[in-house]
């Protein structure tokens, strides 16, 4: 299934796109839908039940910017990681691996956008 979307890109950007789509022999939308695809990571399904970082109260948001990832979840992604860069993973380990990194990276993202939250309450002093 897919969903029809209109959307205004400024005219370089457009321009790169087809220029890209003509050296590629592809049209412009399989470009742009395939980038988007790239650009975009996976999000885990439960995160459809989190309530949006803007309407959390002070002190959820203060508890969001110390965010991190479960202490056992770190050591293995660690571990993972150097088995990786040693060429050591297994293919069973690899799916593993990108669990582990969509872990990280929504935490990430979620802890980001509380720090921001939080300095546009006053909550905290920007970084300098």
């Amino acid at each position: 299934m897919s969903t029809q979307i209109i959307i205004t890109l400024p005219d370089d950007i457009y321009q790169r796109a087809e220029r890209f789509a003509r050296l590629a022999n592809r049209d412009v939308a399989s470009i742009l839908v395939d980038t988007i695809q790239l650009s975009i990571p996976p999000v885990c399904g439960d995160v459809t039940d989190l309530e949006p970082v803007s309407v959390l109260s002070d002190e959820q948001v203060l508890v969001l910017t110390e965010l991190q990832m479960e202490p056992e979840q770190d050591a293995r992604l660690s571990e993972m990681l150097d088995r990786q860069q040693s060429g050591t993973l297994s293919e069973g380990d690899r799916s593993e691996l990108q669990t582990l990194i969509q872990v990280y990276q929504e935490g990430l993202l979620r802890k980001a956008t509380a720090l921001s939250e939080a300095v546009k309450r006053g909550l905290i002093e920007p970084l300098s």
